[in-house]
């Protein structure tokens, strides 16, 4: 699979995995998305029930910039199946700051629930450095 069609796959995808390392090892969490040019960008909420806003997500992204996220599809059909990873570096953005806004604009316009209520924590913005896949057909 090219880069070019593994960006387009990893765009229409719903959900994806968000992969970073700690001292503890690496932590693999499901996230919504918005990919805004070579930048996937991703909020911390309070829609889905959560103990605290300061995830350990964040302070391994702190620790350890380098990052994976992963798309995939599946079916019976398992000529159908693929799989997208993009590898980047990502950093914390405070909601307020304005790379911030656009970010969360971009979830926005993917997510209804954005719309309706925008998200309360600081925002994950992925710079892409590596488009990878493979696809069945």
């Amino acid at each position: 699979m090219t880069a070019d069609e593994a960006r387009r796959r990893f765009a229409q995808a719903r959900v994806a995995r968000l992969a970073t390392v700690g001292a503890g090892g690496p932590r693999l969490v499901p996230i919504t998305f918005a990919l805004a040019g070579e930048v996937i960008w991703s909020a911390v909420d309070d829609a889905k029930p959560k103990r605290t806003l300061a995830l350990a997500r964040l302070e391994q992204i702190a620790a350890d910039a380098r990052v994976s996220v992963l798309t995939d599809h599946y079916e019976d059909d398992w000529g159908a199946l693929w799989w997208v990873r993009a590898d980047g570096r990502a950093r914390v953005i405070d909601r307020d700051d304005p790379d911030g806004q656009a970010g969360l604009r971009a979830l926005a316009a993917r997510y209804q629930p954005y719309r309706d209520r925008a998200p309360v924590g600081p925002l994950i913005a992925i710079s892409v450095a590596r488009w990878s896949g493979w696809s069945a057909s």
